[in-house]
């Protein structure tokens, strides 16, 4: 697949050709097409938005170029690194965790929604519901016992499994820890 053009406003990246758009989102449900929440088919005639994280592992990966004006040069993955530090709190250690995750052929969603820092698939959005939330911790964080009965309360209520992510940035490896609910 040809390196796609992608251009950045202001902290997220569009990918305007359409066909190309739904190219991308097809070769492993990045994005979100515009205006369309949930798409029944990976064909759709809008633009598609990625957010930064997707973008920079697109960028790492060889799939897009990214640019701020169709004119100018491409932005260079120092500053596409440094927009999103700002945009994301831990940024280094959540995205080590989705690069762990986009590479061992999961799907990979923002998990606002679950209160959480991902929803992650096997198969894709709109084919299944996630069957995974992701917190990520850094090594030696706290994490308090109404917190994790609050994720695990949530998490079984929506009907996935509850994930804290613990990434080692001087080695690249993360640690999950899964947890399992059950009644008693």
């Amino acid at each position: 697949m040809p390196k796609i053009h992608v251009e950045l406003i202001e902290n997220f990246l569009v990918v305007w050709d359409s066909a190309k758009g739904s190219e991308l989102y097809k070769a492993g449900y990045y994005g979100k097409p515009l205006g369309i929440p949930k798409p029944k088919i990976p064909e759709f005639d809008v633009p598609l938005i990625l957010d930064l994280m997707e973008g920079l592992y697109l960028v790492e990966n060889k799939k897009i170029d990214i640019y701020e004006d169709p004119n100018q040069a491409k932005v260079s993955l120092k500053k596409l690194k440094q927009k999103a530090k700002q945009l994301y709190d831990e940024f280094e250690e959540k995205y080590a965790v989705y690069h762990d995750l986009r590479d061992s052929a999961l799907i990979v969603t923002p998990g606002i929604k679950f209160g959480c820092d991902f929803a992650v698939y096997k198969y894709g959005p709109g084919v299944e519901h996630a069957p995974y939330m992701v917190s990520v911790k850094k090594a030696g964080s706290n994490i308090s016992a109404t917190e994790l009965v609050k994720a695990g309360r949530l998490a079984t209520t929506v009907r996935k499994r509850f994930i804290i992510a613990v990434p080692d940035l001087s080695s690249g490896k993360v640690k999950y820890l899964i947890f399992k609910w059950f009644k008693a």
